[in-house]
């Protein structure tokens, strides 16, 4: 399986840095879009089809929960599978995240913390079976 991952962060620092872990830990990647907020993320989602999504909360004009939850009630994508990246950690955050069926990884983060939640969130990869 070769996933298309887009990547949702107003930080280009960010993206890259996501972008470079998926990489240097040999996930199997088809192609990756970029978004700087929510609402470009949304029309990527709406114009693309991708295997996951990487998320960050706080953006200018919509943050990663509001394009969470859009996901969530689209039909066309509540099945995106979501790993929200963000240094906002709080409990209760945690929990509305989980709620929406997606993984929370706190910035800064491991690469190893990063690809154990896109694996969980993807369902594994073809390499473990």
């Amino acid at each position: 399986m070769s996933l298309r991952v887009l990547v949702v962060d107003d930080s280009m620092v960010a993206r890259n840095m996501v972008i470079r872990t998926m990489r240097m830990a040999g996930l199997p990647l088809r192609s990756v879009l970029e978004a700087k907020d929510g609402v470009e993320g949304l029309s990527v989602l709406r114009g693309h089809s991708v295997d996951l999504a990487i998320l960050d909360l706080n953006m200018p004009r919509m943050g990663g929960m509001e394009l969470l939850e859009q996901l969530r009630d689209d039909e066309d994508l509540k099945h995106v599978p979501v790993v929200v990246v963000s240094t906002e950690g709080s409990a209760t955050r945690h929990e509305a995240i989980r709620r929406r069926r997606a993984t929370f990884v706190r910035k800064p983060f491991a690469p190893e913390a990063l690809v154990e939640a896109i694996v969980l969130a993807i369902g594994g990869t073809d390499e473990e079976d």
